[in-house]
Order: structure tokens, then C-alpha cells, then sequence
């Protein structure tokens, strides 16, 4: 019973030795509360109660009893950390059992061999022991065998062996009410999942398996292990750190097994190591590698100071000492047949390269190198970029480059596996090393086309497809509404009092983790061998007029990558880590002039924006032309505010996270139609009075509008009804898609000159209670334009939490997945909504990179606090240009020229800026 229903047979237990039993029967029950006590709990009780059972199985003279007890036993001592006298145990087991016990005790013994690391025994022990199970029709220990020893080819990287036995092992466990091994069975199944490459169906399964555990009310310490080596794939280090330091807590907090603390501690390492916490991976390594010492773990040893090197390395520690050690321990990695070996010798020849020992170098570095032929994406990523490594010491630019591009590729098909956008994004900084490798090699001695494809090649790709759609899990859905309320409530509280609610916060945060842990599930469908960046085509596209600016970051060094007139140059300006601060101090100037009274605060800011200009364009700034810019910045320059900087201010001006991404926004057609939308949220300082005036522009009521809202006409007075709005039509939404060829600027056709009203129906208008989530969504998608006037929140701490406020709760970009297709053009009337989170190798996720890949062609955001009073005149400037047939980037350049000069309204209008091509 005690994997079956392990409280249950812990109280049944105890309900034994109350009774006064025999010495059998109470050798049973100690056995019972030991185990119960082994793996769910206090480590020092489970060998207390284990040894009595022992002593009592000798008493009752049963040496089937005592060899059955001494296996459990061994177990335990060697979770203890005490190896020799838990091998001890096993030897005397061993010879005490016969027949059906000895396969029981030397199953045992092979899983304390496996969490020795000592593969070769363990498969040796399961070998001698399933015949004997299957023959006494032992169902349960027969599936446990075979687990076990799926897991064992798992570690020795036989995958396909290893779904075979947990094929079988899953066939008789649905014979059995063992629940405990059951769930054990399904979190096994997770593990074989990741080490195949299918990191969503891992998540999922881990998930599932956890659910099962907890209805069971037992600890989790292997699935944590095994949960943050998934998470460490996917790109989470320091979600899978702040996991794994948690269960280390957790685990010490009731004295448990000393084998699992190690272990934790050493994929505490790995994801310290990964998340560029170089001191934190040595300190967790360091304690990992004694505590396997003196475990006689060897395996999980060496794997433990591969770990400790890397971080070493991390800190600039290079010397000829680590490369001897990490040699070491890629010879003894590869004698384990572990794995990890290639990224040890890759580890020792990046070491000797970096000392000039090219010799040492390219030995090892030749023995990464295999691993590119074969084995999971990120085994073959790792030989990539030693071969890589290989080129560049042998001075061959076109073997440098080959290698980063199969590397990569390698690393695309992966990430497109990967259905969410999160996870697409984070999975880059697996590849962000080769990036890096071929850019550079390309500005050595590719000329500047080069360097623009390369820097193109690992820029913003998670916008190069859509993310996979949600499902429609009734689960995920109604958790979106459970959250959405939940939020609604908190915000709500927090307003009333002043003060936030414990309860709704914890609850709200629960309803987030559900929420995220169900859309990392999905699968990606597309392919990664979507349309590769061609210059020529980009080049064609920009024309004479447009100029395309592409920032691009060598060594924390700015190279503006001018590309116009049919070619492109190379200009170097600052440096990165300079630009950053000024552009904080820009922002928090921004911040200041959004309150009336700090106009002295205004050459301040201008003398700031000139700075910047010098630190990002240098030179370039003086060739820009008289036309239109695009700017193409790297993800830690997403908050600059562009149209503060001089060269900037009176262009036509647009941003767009990558080359290509603009490329699909000018190729974008609108939507047939021209739906519009304006959305007015709750609480807004103005009450959004821009959509009241926009809804109300035109002199006559218009056909086809509807206005959903509080009075509506037609619904008797009651909220939400909808109904004609009696108003006229609003602004133009863009150009329809029948219209002719596309200018630069414009988009399709251009329209200009054509009255909104005589080229589209009236808005639809959602305001009030008539600005619920599920209503907004039905309209957004599918439409031409959208202007959504609304509290907007940015979350660093979870990008894809980022929202806007609507009647029923926040609107997050969760939700705006679940679009069939995002509006073509979208206005974003309100702050910090064109904030992101910078992840991966140089990804963006936040409100408007969600839309991008959806459908959206242009994007008009705020990536500042503004002045809710002064958003108002430039909105309406804004709309007066697209009703004129101008582009977002055109009107926003016309609407801030229109606005007052004072500094509240001049930081307004530089706050905001146009995304796309739209």
C-alpha cells in the first residue's frame, strides 16, 4: 500500500503495532513507516524504524523477511549519503534471499546503482532480476524493473530503449491500483520527452505527473530535479534557480534524503550558471561536488565540476589549470558514456583557445565536434560551436560561418517545436554564442551586407511565425476568466483602500503559474525553414527615399548598419552599456515632464536625446537623407524614446525589432472591409474623451456603426446591449486591399485624400460595460483599425501578463494569441504599453510584439507615463492624418508638430512612437 495510498498505509501501519503483533508482523509494519518516513520524510527516523525491522525480521527467523527489510534499508542509507554501509546492506540481502525475494532486493539494488551513477550495475542487477519477476507474475515490481531501467538508458542517452520499457511498464501499471508508481510512471514518460527534444509534451507531463503527487500529499523533490533540467532547456534559468533553491528548503526542513539535496544542488548550479549568476553556480556546485564525494557518486561528481569549471570560466578565471581539469573531466564524462562529454571537451577547448594553445585547442575541440552529427538539437548545437571554434583558430571565415548556420538551423527546428512565444524567445540564447561567432567573423572580413544578414539571422525570430494558437482547453479558458475577475477585484481594492489583498494577490498569482504552466504545453507546427532575409529584397522594398537603420552590438560596441539607395554602409558609434544609462535618464525625464511644472526639465531632456544620438548613430546621423527612417534596434534599446534624438525629430519615424519583421509588415494586406474599432476602458484620467470625440467627428449618423455601452439605444437602458449608435463615423482604419501599388510610407494605395467616412463604415464602439475582454477580442479580430484608450500595465517580471484594463478585468497578451488575426493597424492610447521584456539572444515580448506576428502591420505605442490630458490632442492629430490617407508613421510625425510647445505636451508626443510599416 505505501505506493499505492502511502498516508493510508501509514496510519495502517501504526494501527499494527498498536495491536501487540507478532515479530513478523511488526517487522512488516516498521518496514512500512520506514519507507513512508525514506521518501516523504525525516531521513534519521526512516533508518530508526528500518534497523528495528530488521532486528525483528532476525527474531521471527525468517530470512526471507530480513533480506526483504535489508533492501529497503540499503536504500536508505545510501539516500543518506552513507554508500559503503548501504552497499554493505545489499551484499547481505543478496545472500539471505532466494528465488522471488532476491529479484526484489537486486531490483533494489540496481536503482541504488543508478543513483550512484554506476549504469553498467544497475542494468547488470535489472538484467538478473525481471526474469525471475515475470515468471512469479509479479506485476508491480516487473513495471518498477522496467522503469528503472528506462531511466538508466535515458541517462545513458538511449532514448528509443528507454520508451520501450516505459511503454511496457505503463501496460502493467494500469493493471494496478499503484497509484504513487503510477504518477512515477507518467513523470518518467516527461523525462524521456525531454531527453527526445519535445520540451512542451516534458512540461505537460511533468505537470500532470505533479497533479497526481498531490493527491497523494507526497514531496516532489526528484520531479523538481527533473522539472528544472526542462525549464534550463527551455531558456527559464531563473525560474528553474528560484525552483530548485526552494525544494533544497524544503528538503532540509524535515530532514530528507541527503542524495536528493546533492542533486538539487547541482541543477541549482546549472541554472545560477546559465542565468549569468557566475558566483552563485560555484558556491551551489562547490557543495555538490563534496557532497557526491563523499556519496561515492562519481558520475553526478564529475558532472557537478563540470558545472564548477564553467562558472569559474564564467568569472574570467581562464588559466591552464582549468583547462587540464575540464580535459579530466571530459575523459571521465565520456568513459561514463554520459551525455554531457562534448560540452566538457567543448568547455576545454574554448579555455586553451582563449590561452593561445591552439594545439590543445583543436584536440579537444575535434572531440565536441563529433556530437554535431547526431544525438538531441542541443548535443548537436554544442558540436556546431566547436567546429565553429575549429574554423576560427584555422583562420577559415567561410568554415565559421558554415558552422553558425548549421548551428543555428539546428537551434530553429528545435525552437519551432516550441508552440509558445515565451518559450520560442528564451530558447534563443542557446544560439546567441554562434550569433555572435558569425557576426563577428562577418565584420572582420565580410564588408557590411555580411554583418546585416547576420545580424538579421538571430534578431526578434520569434516574430518570423505565430505563436501556436491556445487550445480550446475548457481548463485554460475558464482559468483566464477565474484570473481576469481575480484581478479585477484586486485592482479594484487596491483603489478603494489604498492597500492590496493578501488572499486575491496569492490567488491571482496562482491563477497566473496555471495559466503560463497550460501555454507552455503547446506544440509548435511551423516549420523553422521559413523565408531567410535577402538585402537585395530589402533594398528594393526601401527604395530611394526610405533609409533602414540596423543597430547592431559587437563587443558592446554600436555598428549602424545604414541600408538605402540600393546598398549598405557601416557606421560605428558608442557604446552600449553608455546609450543604456542615457536612455534611463531619458526616461525618468519623461517621467518628470508628464507632471505640469517641471519645464525646466525640458533642455535637460533635449541635451540627453543629442547624446544619445551620438552614442547610437554617430557618424550615421549626418546620411540619413530627407526621407522617411526605419530604425532596427537591439532588445536592450527598446525603451529610447527615437524621436527625441535630433536627426529623428521632424522625420517621419518608425521602429520595428527587425529588418525582416518590417519587411512582413510592409507585404501585409489589409484586411478587406475596413473595420474599425475604438475601445474606452474604465478609469482613465480623461475618460478616454479622444474616443468620445473620434466616435462623434463626423456631422451626420453613419450606417453600419454599433456602440456597445451603458445606455446604448435599443437596450431598454440596461449595460452591455448592443445597439446603433446614432454618431457618425470615426477615422480611417487603412488602405483597403484592392487598392494599387504600395508607396513607401503609406501602404497599399495610400488613399489619400479619400474621406474615412466614404471609404468605410462608422466604428464600432466598446465602452462602459460594453468593454469586456471576450467582446473586445470578437471585434479586434479581423479589424482594419483599432484605438484602444485604456490603463495599460507592463510586467518585467512576466511579459505576457502585460495588459490593458477593461470593464471585467485586464486584457493580457495571452488573450491576444487566441486572435485568428490582430487588427491591421492598432493605436495604443495610453502608457508603458511599447515597454518590453528583453529575453533570449535578442527577443522582445510585450503588448506589441504579441500583435506582430499576428496580422498587425503598424502599431502606434507609448513607451512612457504620459500626461493622460495631453494624449488627447495628439490622438485626435494622429486620427485627422489617417483620415487624410497617411500612414502611422506619417501621422504621428504631423500630430506631434501639431501639438502646443509646451514640455508636458513636446514629452507626450516624443513618448510615443509608430511600429511596423503600417
Amino acid at each position: 500500500m505505501v505506493f499505492a495510498a502511502p498516508n493510508e498505509a501509514l496510519e495502517r501501519a501504526g494501527e499494527v503495532l498498536g495491536a501487540g503483533p507478532s515479530p513478523l508482523h511488526a517487522s512488516v509494519a516498521h518496514q512500512v513507516i520506514g519507507i513512508w518516513q525514506r521518501d516523504f520524510g525525516d531521513m534519521r527516523r526512516a533508518l530508526a524504524h528500518l534497523r528495528r525491522a530488521r532486528d525483528l525480521a532476525a527474531r521471527a527467523d525468517s530470512a526471507e523477511r530480513e533480506a526483504d527489510v535489508l533492501a529497503t534499508l540499503g536504500v536508505a542509507l545510501v539516500h543518506a549519503g552513507r554508500t559503503r554501509d548501504g552497499l554493505a546492506a545489499f551484499e547481505r540481502g543478496v545472500a539471505r534471499g532466494t528465488g522471488h525475494t532476491r529479484a526484489r532486493v537486486l531490483y533494489r539494488r540496481a536503482y541504488v546503482w543508478w543513483v550512484l551513477g554506476r549504469h553498467g550495475e544497475a542494468l547488470e542487477d535489472v538484467r538478473r532480476a525481471v526474469p525471475v519477476l515475470r515468471q512469479a507474475d509479479d506485476v508491480i515490481w516487473t513495471a518498477r524493473a522496467l522503469t528503472l531501467r528506462a531511466t538508466v538508458h535515458l541517462a545513458l542517452g538511449a532514448v528509443e530503449r528507454a520508451e520501450a520499457d516505459f511503454a511496457a511498464a505503463e501496460a502493467l501499471w494500469d493493471t494496478t491500483g499503484q497509484e504513487h508508481d503510477k504518477a512515477d510512471a507518467v513523470e518518467s514518460r516527461g523525462l524521456a520527452a525531454f531527453r527526445s527534444g519535445d520540451v512542451p509534451a516534458a512540461l505537460r507531463l511533468l505537470d500532470e505527473a505533479e497533479e497526481r503527487y498531490a493527491k497523494l500529499g507526497t514531496p516532489t523533490f526528484m520531479l523538481t530535479i527533473r522539472r528544472c533540467e526542462v525549464l534550463l532547456a527551455a531558456g527559464l534559468a531563473p525560474e528553474a534557480l528560484a525552483e530548485a533553491d526552494a525544494a533544497i528548503t524544503a528538503l532540509d526542513g524535515i530532514g530528507g534524503q541527503s542524495t536528493r539535496k546533492a542533486e538539487l544542488l547541482l541543477v541549482a548550479a546549472r541554472a545560477a550558471r546559465l542565468a549569468d549568476d557566475a558566483q552563485t553556480a560555484i558556491a551551489r556546485a562547490a557543495v555538490a561536488v563534496r557532497l557526491f564525494a563523499a556519496q561515492r557518486r562519481t558520475w553526478y561528481e564529475t558532472h557537478a565540476r563540470l558545472v564548477l569549471i564553467e562558472a569559474r570560466v564564467a568569472t574570467g578565471r581562464a588559466s591552464g589549470r582549468l583547462v587540464a581539469d575540464a580535459a579530466a573531466v571530459a575523459e571521465r564524462l565520456a568513459a561514463f558514456g554520459a551525455p554531457a562529454a562534448p560540452e566538457a571537451s567543448l568547455l576545454a577547448g574554448r579555455i586553451a583557445l582563449e590561452l593561445g594553445w591552439t594545439a590543445d585547442a583543436e584536440r579537444h575541440l575535434a572531440v565536441a565536434a563529433r556530437s554535431r552529427r547526431g544525438g538531441p538539437p542541443l548535443a548537436r548545437m554544442t558540436g556546431w560551436a566547436a567546429q565553429a571554434l575549429r574554423a576560427r583558430a584555422a583562420g577559415s571565415t567561410r568554415g565559421v560561418l558554415e558552422a553558425c548556420r548549421r548551428g543555428l538551423d539546428v537551434l530553429d527546428d528545435h525552437r519551432m517545436t516550441l508552440g509558445a512565444s515565451e518559450l520560442r524567445a528564451r530558447a534563443t540564447a542557446q544560439g546567441a554564442e554562434l550569433a555572435a561567432t558569425a557576426q563577428r567573423a562577418s565584420l572582420v572580413s565580410g564588408g557590411p551586407r555580411r554583418l546585416l544578414v547576420w545580424s538579421e539571422r538571430w534578431r526578434a525570430t520569434v516574430l518570423s511565425a505565430p505563436p501556436a494558437r491556445p487550445p480550446a482547453d475548457p481548463a485554460l479558458l475558464s482559468g483566464m476568466t477565474a484570473f481576469r475577475e481575480i484581478a479585477a477585484r484586486a485592482e479594484e481594492a487596491r483603489l478603494d483602500g489604498g492597500r492590496p489583498v493578501p488572499a486575491l494577490e496569492r490567488e491571482q498569482r496562482r491563477l497566473e503559474r496555471e495559466i503560463r504552466s497550460r501555454t507552455l504545453h503547446m506544440r509548435g507546427e511551423a516549420s523553422g525553414d521559413g523565408d531567410r532575409f535577402d538585402v537585395d529584397r530589402l533594398l528594393r522594398r526601401l527604395g530611394d527615399e526610405v533609409r533602414l537603420v540596423e543597430l547592431a552590438v559587437l563587443d558592446g560596441r554600436v555598428h549602424v548598419l545604414l541600408c538605402g539607395r540600393g546598398r549598405v554602409r557601416r557606421f560605428e558609434a558608442g557604446l552600449l552599456a553608455a546609450a543604456e544609462r542615457e536612455a534611463e535618464h531619458v526616461q525618468a525625464g519623461l517621467r518628470r515632464l508628464a507632471h505640469p511644472g517641471a519645464e525646466a526639465r525640458l533642455p535637460v531632456v533635449e541635451a540627453a536625446g543629442a547624446r544619445l544620438q551620438e552614442l547610437l548613430l554617430g557618424p550615421a546621423a549626418a546620411h540619413l537623407g530627407t526621407g522617411p527612417v526605419v530604425i532596427v534596434p537591439p532588445g536592450r534599446l527598446h525603451r529610447v524614446p527615437w524621436a527625441l534624438l535630433p536627426a529623428l525629430r521632424e522625420r517621419v519615424l518608425s521602429v520595428s525589432p527587425s529588418a525582416s519583421s518590417w519587411l512582413r509588415a510592409r507585404e501585409t494586406t489589409p484586411p478587406p472591409g475596413g473595420r474599425r474599432v475604438l475601445v474606452r476602458g474604465p478609469g482613465l484620467a480623461t475618460g478616454g474623451a479622444e474616443v468620445t470625440e473620434l466616435a462623434g467627428r463626423s456631422a451626420g449618423p453613419a450606417p453600419g456603426g454599433r456602440y456597445e455601452g451603458p445606455g446604448a439605444p435599443g437596450d431598454g437602458g440596461g449595460p452591455g446591449a448592443r445597439g446603433v449608435h446614432g454618431g457618425p463615423t470615426v477615422a480611417a482604419a487603412g488602405e483597403r486591399a484592392d487598392q494599387g501599388a504600395r508607396s513607401p510610407v503609406t501602404g497599399p494605395g495610400g488613399g489619400r485624400g479619400e474621406p474615412a467616412e466614404d471609404r468605410y463604415g462608422a466604428p464600432v464602439v466598446l465602452e462602459g460595460d460594453g468593454a469586456r475582454v471576450p467582446r473586445v477580442l470578437r471585434e479586434l479580430d479581423g479589424a482594419a483599425l483599432a484605438h484602444i484608450a485604456a490603463h495599460g500595465t507592463f510586467r518585467a517580471d512576466s511579459p505576457l501578463f502585460s495588459s490593458l484594463r477593461m470593464a471585467d478585468g485586464p486584457l493580457i497578451v495571452h488573450d491576444l494569441e487566441r486572435l485568428d488575426r490582430s487588427p491591421y493597424r492598432i493605436i495604443l492610447s495610453c502608457c508603458d504599453t511599447a515597454r518590453f521584456a528583453s529575453v533570449g539572444a535578442d527577443e522582445l515580448l510585450g503588448l506589441v510584439t504579441a500583435l506582430l506576428p499576428l496580422g498587425t502591420a503598424g502599431v502606434v505605442a507609448c513607451s512612457a507615463p504620459v500626461n493622460d490630458a495631453a494624449v488627447v490632442p495628439l490622438m485626435l492629430a494622429l486620427h485627422k492624418g489617417l483620415d487624410a490617407g497617411l500612414s502611422l508613421a506619417e501621422s504621428l510625425r504631423d500630430a506631434r508638430a501639431a501639438l502646443p510647445g509646451d514640455a508636458v505636451h513636446q514629452a507626450t508626443g516624443w513618448a510615443f512612437s509608430a511600429f511596423g510599416a503600417a
